[in-house]
């Protein structure tokens, strides 16, 4: 399994839908801020809209994707037209925001990832406030299977939406350059092979002394280059995603393991324990033995 499929799946992720809007003229959607574990999505299928997250003005049009990471509140509008009623229509999946009496210009599926693990967690805090992209041909075709399946949405939708959520997920978080329009730098899609060898190495064997060094001799470049090059193509430094990566690494240990928090600290690196815990409850909020109390009574 490739790295950044091994990281998806220690977050322990699940996609779903909240809305499906079909709106024609102006409209106005405000978003409080998502709770704990949610990150919220939009999909645009057609037409076009904007999304106001803090000081970022983000267009959307066909085919673009955007995640808010950090589940900010925000507003979702368009300005053109003039404002038309719509009904709510409820569905077992989702609700139906449709105009009345006009044919829909937009075509807006509005979600959230939830993750409940720590791993999780630590996954999107690595990611930039805003992951905007234009979908590429195979996952425009899993869009439309959303669409078909929303409007089908009865048994098993809920299952079939989260599968696809899912992958148009990994989809954009390996998206080229070219499709990232808000989100110049993604070190989970880098387009690098030589930092991808060093990562995947990360990921695989996180209990290995990854220093700059050796990092930069792993991708054959000097110490400089290689610190420079990883900024410019992750957007995150060397020991922000190698403290990450383990993290998440531990995270799922102390979820699917008995190991004691110090073998598991040695295991990912740490030759401290109290080091470890230090980390552990910086980034993820709780030390990790009580994290792994809390979600064994979870």
């Amino acid at each position: 399994m490739d790295s950044l499929s091994r990281l998806i799946r220690l977050a322990h992720l699940e996609g779903g839908l909240d809305m499906r809007c079909l709106m024609a003229g102006q409209f106005t959607l405000d978003r409080e801020a998502a709770g704990r574990g949610e990150a919220p999505f939009y999909l645009v299928l057609e037409g076009r809209c904007t999304v106001l997250a803090g000081p970022a003005t983000v267009e959307l049009g066909p085919g673009d994707l955007l995640l808010l990471p950090r589940g900010e509140a925000h507003q979702v509008r368009v300005t053109s037209g003039v404002p038309l009623r719509y009904d709510d229509e409820p569905g077992p999946t989702f609700v139906t925001h449709r105009t009345v009496g006009a044919e829909p210009e937009l075509d807006l599926f509005c979600g959230h990832y939830f993750f409940g693990s720590a791993a999780g967690t630590v996954l999107f805090r690595l990611l930039p406030a805003r992951v905007h992209v234009t979908l590429d041909a195979p996952a425009l075709t899993l869009a439309n299977l959303l669409r078909g399946e929303a409007q089908f949405d009865g048994p098993a939708t809920a299952a079939i939406v989260c599968s696809l959520t899912d992958a148009l997920l990994g989809m954009a978080l390996r998206s080229r350059p070219e499709q990232r329009l808000d989100t110049p730098a993604l070190w989970t899609a880098m387009g690098d092979d030589a930092l991808g060898r060093v990562i995947a190495g990360i990921v695989e064997r996180p209990g290995e002394p990854w220093t700059i060094d050796r990092m930069a001799a792993a991708a054959s470049m000097s110490r400089a280059t290689f610190v420079r090059r990883f900024s410019a193509r992750t957007g995150t430094t060397v020991a922000t995603l190698l403290t990450s990566i383990r993290l998440m690494v531990a995270a799922d240990l102390l979820l699917h393991t008995d190991h004691p928090v110090a073998r598991i600290a040695a295991d990912v690196g740490y030759h401290s324990e109290s080091a470890f815990i230090l980390a552990f409850r910086t980034t993820v909020g709780t030390p990790p033995a009580q994290f792994r109390k809390n979600s064994v009574r979870d």
